[in-house]
């Protein structure tokens, strides 16, 4: 995806921003890193070194595949709250739209609201046929998230190196059934030039 493509993609749902990671996203996505409890599920606490090389791989995954995670911005702050969106890595069981929120922001719906709209980019844009969601088993707020998505427990899943013995639930749904199950209706989506990968 061309660096022009990425500046302009942005989606808007009712109270966030989401678009590729930029450079001044990093502090706060080395801090949300770096909390062991917001970590946990999501491959546990990075120390800052470490969240720069996944962060520096989220970009480069935006520039060479047209498929990463977005950067989530709180409209009403402009504050960095998370990172969520597609992610399909060499390994990976299936195409995910996965989501991690930062901890002072739980509990406002930032990761429903979010993945909702990362759904439809995932359908519309990337076309995928099917969506499926790594969740640990004990992660129960992230099984909420999944369900309101109107998604299904579909079994166990095996994750690539170096996460493969980590036990993991694959909740997901296609796209027939997210375009016609979905409630509340469609999120504002403002993606303006923006081809799908392989297509510009």
């Amino acid at each position: 995806m061309k660096r022009d493509d990425l500046r302009s993609l942005v989606i808007e749902t009712p109270r966030l921003i989401l678009r590729p990671p930029r450079m001044e996203d990093f502090e706060e996505w080395a801090r949300f890193l770096d909390d062991e409890i917001a970590a946990r599920f999501i491959g546990g606490r990075q120390v800052r070194a470490t969240a720069w090389r996944t962060f520096m791989g989220m970009c480069g995954c935006w520039h060479m595949t047209g498929i990463a995670m977005f950067s989530v911005l709180e409209k009403s702050s402009g504050k960095w709250v998370g990172r969520l969106g597609p992610w399909y890595p060499e390994g990976w069981p299936a195409p995910e739209v996965g989501w991690g929120i930062a901890r002072e922001h739980w509990g406002k719906g930032y990761a429903s609201e979010g993945a909702a709209a990362a759904m439809d980019y995932a359908c519309d844009v990337l076309g995928w046929d099917d969506i499926i969601h790594c969740i640990d088993p004990g992660n129960l707020a992230s099984q909420g998230v999944a369900k309101k998505l109107g998604s299904r427990l579909r079994g166990k899943v095996k994750m690539p190196y170096p996460y493969e013995e980590v036990p993991m639930d694959a909740w997901g749904q296609s796209r027939k059934e997210w375009k016609n199950g979905k409630n509340g209706g469609s999120p504002r989506f403002l993606a303006k030039g923006v081809s799908p990968p392989g297509k510009d």
